[in-house]
């Protein structure tokens, strides 16, 4: 319960500085997130559980990654993260799960997912902003990769690599779960780290 409140204490303090240095009000923000002021507010005062797609929206609308309102300083030079120290941010159905691990610092940072989906389970991502690439590496299973309306099939052992600012669903296929590890690629911008 401590990890969880500190983590969101630090979503908040990443949250309010991104807007802060964009210059954003939170109505502002609000409305470009598509974030309900409430939400961001309470958000904002380390209140609430936000979900995925809000810290997505939130990320996009701000110019930064998604770790970034969530980490806290770096400490050193090498960075180790073990799956089980990191909190799903997503959570399937049928108990699959997204955990994002990392993002690289720098003027363009890549964010590293690690991925299971189970039979059927799906996630619909909505548009990210524009130079923004996915990568999804399959390590085991298969899934199906929608994105703009057409299905594409990847296998364990298959990488499949798009541009992130189209409507994009991953989603288990098979009949095992489907372990992949995802990048994305996020567009150089000013304000890449919290």
């Amino acid at each position: 319960m401590t990890e969880t409140a500190e983590a969101l204490r630090t979503v908040a303090h990443n949250v309010r500085a991104a807007r802060v240095r964009a210059g954003l009000s939170l109505e502002e923000l609000s409305r470009r997130a598509q974030v309900s002021k409430g939400a961001l507010v309470g958000l904002e005062k380390a209140q609430g559980n936000p979900n995925l797609a809000t810290l997505v929206r939130l990320a996009d609308t701000l110019g930064i990654s998604v770790s970034a309102l969530m980490q806290g300083r770096p400490e050193g030079r090498v960075r180790v993260v073990a799956a089980d120290a990191v909190a799903p941010l997503w959570t399937g159905e049928h108990g699959g799960e997204a955990r994002l691990m990392l993002t690289t610092s720098g003027p363009a940072p890549v964010e590293v997912w690690r991925w299971q989906l189970e039979p059927g389970e799906e996630y619909p991502s909505h548009p990210h902003q524009a130079g923004v690439v996915e990568t999804v590496s399959v390590t085991s299973g298969r899934m199906t990769l929608v994105v703009d309306g057409t299905e594409h099939a990847v296998e364990a052992g298959q990488t499949a690599t798009f541009d992130g600012d189209a409507p994009h669903t991953y989603r288990g296929a098979g009949s095992g779960p489907c372990h992949l590890i995802m990048t994305v690629h996020l567009p150089p911008g000013p304000a890449t780290t919290a």
